[in-house]
């Protein structure tokens, strides 16, 4: 038995959401994995892509070597490129609840997101910081087993990274980083690892947060009050974690051979390897969620948008990977 389609949703319309799904429609119509948009099915049209607008995610074999198959939801008025607009974010909000409404429901196998523009939708009254969190909350309420996310991954050719704080600003940082957390995402990585990833005795690495890792307490103290507990604590939960180790030298060729994630404890330190590594192909993950949910690792490029010049790479690494993940999850079931 085949696993549903992917439910693959539009994002920002201003954006180049709209270019790359037709971009990785085209590149994937003959070979597979199976996605059908959730959007607006004007927008998408305007790529030039051929569309086929579906009732059910079921009819998505039918139709997708030929067409894009597009849940149309539509916009209450067009979009223009390059120029986004609060007056989409209801819709942007909608085509998200409803891949994962589709995805709850078995209909869909895993959700894959174009990238949102957070400032418009801000600005229209959403109240979480991103993607990560709202698809979290989206889920809170579905059964599943062991700890529950939200817990951002990014991915890219051999690299894993996980990360303890987001999109906070670095003064905040240090205060956000507790020992509890610290142990509950090194948990929620290894039970995706063994079950996403078919990785049978993850191996965690845990970044520090100052300098040589403080170097013994010389460049700072959290190394030693908050991470080393972390991962002690790790240890004895069954979790195989080293740390804190000093981030300038945990990203290099060799150093990668050593572990599957390592857990960073800040936006920049876990993607700057990651775009450093791949640029084009990173995948944003979202771990410890009852969905199978991934996106491409970049954002809205409005400055390109429209101009049929967005690399769809990320998007379809993105697909791959998230179709990779819900067949081990199928099997396992």
């Amino acid at each position: 038995m085949s696993d549903p389609p992917l439910a693959v949703t539009l994002g920002e319309p201003a954006g180049v959401g709209p270019e790359i799904i037709a971009a990785a429609w085209r590149a994937l119509r003959g070979t597979g994995p199976l996605f059908f948009a959730v959007g607006d099915a004007a927008t998408l049209a305007a790529t030039g892509v051929p569309i086929a607008a579906i009732d059910d995610p079921g009819e998505t074999a039918g139709c997708f070597r030929d067409a894009l198959p597009v849940l149309d939801l539509p916009l209450a008025s067009p979009a223009v490129p390059g120029s986004p607009s609060p007056a989409a974010a209801p819709s942007v909000i909608r085509w998200i609840e409803a891949a994962v409404e589709l995805a709850l429901a078995g209909k869909a196998s895993g959700v894959v997101t174009a990238p949102i523009a957070k400032a418009t939708l801000y600005e229209a009254g959403f109240r979480h910081p991103g993607h990560t969190e709202f698809i979290g909350a989206l889920t809170a309420g579905a059964p599943m087993a062991g700890a529950r996310g939200p817990v951002m991954m990014l991915a890219a050719r051999d690299l894993r990274v996980a990360l303890i704080t987001i999109h906070e600003p670095l003064s905040r940082v240090p205060s956000l980083i507790t020992e509890a957390r610290i142990v509950h995402v090194g948990q929620v990585v290894a039970e995706a690892l063994r079950r996403d990833f078919g990785i049978a005795r993850p191996r965690l690495v845990v970044a520090g947060l100052n300098p040589h890792a403080g170097e013994g307490g010389a460049l700072g103290q959290e190394e030693a009050t908050i991470v080393a507990p972390a991962v002690a604590a790790l240890r004895e939960l069954g979790v195989d974690a080293r740390g804190p180790l000093p981030a300038d030298s945990l990203f290099h060729d060799a150093a990668r051979t050593t572990y599957d994630a390592a857990i960073c404890l800040y936006h920049d330190q876990a993607l700057i390897p990651v775009k450093m590594l791949d640029f084009w192909g990173g995948v944003n993950l979202t771990l410890g969620l009852p969905v199978v949910r991934a996106s491409p690792d970049h954002g809205t490029a409005f400055d390109i948008a429209g101009k049929g010049i967005a690399r769809p790479d990320s998007l379809i690494a993105a697909i791959h990977l998230a179709a990779e993940i819900a067949a081990r999850r199928r099997v396992a079931a």
